[in-house]
């Protein structure tokens, strides 16, 4: 089934991001490898598709798991949660209908 991962930025997370971005890539491209990401990115602070040092105020992805448990267990250890980039992540079962 697929699953929202919806995660909400602390304030000023740029320069954690930058940290942590190649892990969190990587995690993320061994689920696409698997088929199992719908979608995912990140979510910019301004109205631009390149926000600079706005940066980013949280992020989204849409990907398949065994179970809600199984997502909420995969997001917990997500790079950037574990680097302080998040402060707040919401999971739900999520029903693709176009």
């Amino acid at each position: 089934m697929l699953y929202m991962i919806y995660s909400e930025d602390v304030a000023n997370s740029l320069e954690k991001r930058r940290i942590a971005r190649p892990a969190h890539i990587d995690r993320l491209q061994k689920l696409k490898d698997q088929g199992r990401v719908l979608v995912g990115g990140p979510l910019a602070a301004i109205d631009s598709e390149e926000p600079g040092d706005a940066g980013m105020t949280g992020s989204l992805v849409i990907a398949e798991f065994e179970s809600l448990e199984a997502a909420k267990s995969w997001a917990e250890v997500d790079p950037y949660m574990l680097a302080g980039v998040y402060h707040k992540t919401t999971v739900k079962p999520f029903k693709k209908t176009i």
